[in-house]
């Protein structure tokens, strides 16, 4: 059965890193006990092939440029990734949240809204995107340096 295991969690990993939990959950309904599935998962860390701390880092820098922080911490907690590596990750990634606000905000719009109707659709579009609503009021409210 462990053989198993290791097939289904490789094909997993061979399309792209996933946490731990993750593949927890994948590999759950193929092991008799879940002990097995964390016998492998053990065996994956230690031989680098599966790495929370490597997922987290990629899940970040590809998603950052359209997600603000919030969202993208809630995404990996939902993933498994445990609150410590999550906050070492999010510090490491360097873009400030304004900075990656303002960014994403002048690709959308790249003008300040001309009505109320238009602001409230900018500042909804960023507060689905996971920015903070200070950070949010700073870019669409016209507090940001320069637009």
């Amino acid at each position: 059965m462990t053989t198993v295991l290791r097939n289904k969690a490789l094909q997993h990993l061979a399309r792209r890193d996933h946490s731990r939990g993750e593949l927890r959950l994948k590999l759950l309904p193929f092991a008799d006990d879940p002990s097995e599935v964390d016998a492998v998962l053990d065996d994956f860390i230690e031989r680098g092939w599966q790495s929370d701390i490597r997922f987290a880092e990629q899940w970040v820098f590809y998603r950052s440029q359209r997600y603000g922080p919030q969202r993208l911490r809630a995404e990996l907690q939902q993933k498994g990734v445990s609150s410590d590596i999550i906050s070492s990750v999010m510090e490491e990634h360097g873009d400030t949240e304004l900075e990656q606000a303002r960014a994403l905000w002048r690709r959308k719009f790249g003008s300040p809204p001309q009505d109320p109707k238009e602001k409230n659709k900018q500042l909804r579009f960023l507060i689905s995107r996971g920015f903070s609503v200070s950070v949010i009021y700073k870019v669409v409210g016209g507090e940001d340096e320069d637009y």
